[in-house]
């Protein structure tokens, strides 16, 4: 049985030229790129390339881009510095849809000391740059919101907050682990104060981050160690990840046109057809405002995580929100936080490709997912079994 594979906002394959750059770096080049030889001062080098790749597809300088472990370390180390570099500045804001690693962190500021405003979204899944303006107090140290939702796609205006936070001297965090490789990002032309990246959401390996930090902003380091990393982040450099991360940041600049085009239109034709042919079914979120490769969608009366496990006998992998989370029993608190009716909320299934899929893996979706559908409202007790649960084609 074949793998069809729409679960690429929880982890993407490694690309096979990502693979190729950084095997050498395992066994040939394992010297340490700190040390004063040449052995290890080649490894460096290298290094300081991946750097500039990945500088180049955010707009970036090398010497504003730190390596880390993954996107949650450097969404932490971002906000406990704001918060370190500001010890006179108890308040947080940040927005109700957040991924995990920005609201468990802000939850447990909140025990702290810290006072945290969560912003609302509307039923789109957008939210109101007013009630931001109106939320900033001088007591506010940092702004946290992510670019594209990980659960519906959906895009923040993150530059026009950056710069409604810094008209009141205030910094501006943003988790971009979503959105870099899929849509365009120049922080030249914002005031972006710090942004988060994870490697494997872009076709790098696991365990591989990145933290941009503007020119001139304060860093308290959150790793405290050697001096690597221009000591803002201690820790011999996970050099063959590095690597393959510069080199995964290069494709995506040359792919973004294909996210924006063949991406989008297969999970257009996969949305709509969904929705054409199975009744009581939704898509969650901003039409517009979104990344080109997500489309969360709801079907009425059934258990999403009942669907995963029909749609997994047949080779598909999808997810019921974010990864993050797997193993809760309670509707996605994005779903809940744009108030998606309950009996929607959890039968909701988000489906997020790449360049990697093919429009026959799509057409043989589409071709499933209604007797799926079919299937699980026959045995649910509330679906009203007078009404067909799919459409005859």
């Amino acid at each position: 049985m074949n793998t069809i594979y729409l679960d690429n906002n929880a982890t993407t394959q490694v690309a096979e030229e990502v693979l190729a750059v950084m095997m050498p770096y395992f066994r040939e080049f394992y010297g340490n790129p700190s040390s004063m030889h040449t052995f290890g001062g080649q490894v460096g080098q290298k290094i300081r390339t991946a750097r500039e790749q990945v500088a180049a597809l955010l707009g970036a300088m090398p010497e504003e881009i730190i390596f880390t472990s993954c996107g949650t370390e450097s969404d932490n180390a971002a906000i406990r510095s704001a918060l370190m570099t500001r010890p006179d500045k108890k308040h947080i804001i940040t927005s109700r849809v957040e991924h995990p690693a920005i609201r468990a962190l802000c939850a447990h500021l909140a025990t702290q000391g810290y006072r945290v405003t969560e912003l609302p979204v509307d039923k789109n899944g957008l939210l109101d740059l007013e009630n931001l303006g109106k939320s900033m107090t001088p007591d506010t140290a940092v702004v946290s919101l992510m670019w594209g939702n990980n659960e519906t796609g959906v895009i923040f205006p993150v530059e026009a907050a950056a710069r409604l936070a810094h008209e009141k001297g205030i910094l501006f965090h943003t988790d971009a682990v979503q959105s870099t490789g899929k849509i365009p990002i120049n922080l030249k032309n914002n005031v972006i104060d710090m942004l988060s990246i994870s490697g494997h959401k872009l076709h790098a390996p696991k365990g591989i981050g990145v933290l941009y930090i503007r020119r001139g902003t304060k860093f308290s380091p959150f790793m405290i160690g050697g001096h690597q990393e221009k000591q803002r982040r201690g820790g011999t450099e996970n050099t063959p990840s590095v690597i393959g991360l510069g080199k995964a940041c290069e494709l995506a600049a040359k792919n973004m046109e294909k996210e924006n085009t063949y991406v989008a239109r297969l999970r257009d034709k996969l949305e709509r057809e969904l929705l054409k042919r199975i009744t009581q079914s939704r898509v969650n979120g901003d039409p517009a405002n979104r990344l080109p490769n997500t489309t969360n969608i709801s079907f009425e009366y059934v258990e999403g995580e009942a669907i995963l496990l029909l749609m997994n006998e047949l080779g598909i992998c999808a997810s019921s929100g974010s990864a993050c989370t797997s193993g809760s029993l309670q509707p996605s608190h994005v779903l809940r936080a744009m108030g998606v009716p309950f009996t929607m909320a959890h039968g909701s299934i988000r489906f997020s490709l790449s360049i990697n899929n093919t429009e026959a893996e799509i057409d043989f979706v589409i071709d499933k997912m209604p007797a799926i559908i079919e299937r699980l409202r026959g045995m649910s007790p509330y679906w009203n079994s007078s009404q067909p649960a799919c459409k005859t084609q």
